[in-house]
């Protein structure tokens, strides 16, 4: 990375579970580091509420998030795009990195189910740090 602070968006097709976690997370290890932002290509109507109680079991605080449209500006600003779950819904703007994140999506899942989702993200996150030398 050759800016200052890069700037990192997690992008899904809800951003009301994984993009929002993976934000969250990462906020919170980067510790104003990396500009981190999450988006959805159809944004939820609510946040998932197992995601928001692991986040709360770890002491991260998600109370200002919301499901959030994919606008031009965030994808042009975006050094990096990890997408999740995406496949044609998420746009590809050119120019960009995107890396794709496998992973299940925690809608309707109870909070055991979601624990090993929320888990991957956390290390994910940590690898792409480490990575980004930041």
């Amino acid at each position: 990375m050759t800016k200052e602070q890069p700037v990192v968006l997690f992008l899904c097709v809800h951003n009301s579970g994984r993009s929002l976690a993976a934000r969250v997370i990462m906020d919170h290890y980067a510790n104003g580091r990396v500009r981190v932002e999450s988006a959805g290509s159809e944004p939820g109507s609510e946040l998932n509420p197992s995601v928001l109680a692991i986040l709360n079991e770890r002491g991260l605080d998600a109370s200002k998030e919301f499901p959030k449209p994919l606008t031009e500006v965030m994808a042009r600003e975006a050094d990096v795009v990890i997408t999740m779950g995406c496949g044609d819904a998420c746009p590809i703007y050119p120019g960009k990195k995107y890396v794709d994140w496998d992973l299940d999506d925690p809608a309707g899942k109870s909070i055991e189910d979601v624990r090993p989702i929320i888990d991957e993200i956390d290390t994910r996150v940590r690898q792409l740090l480490r990575a980004m030398d930041v």
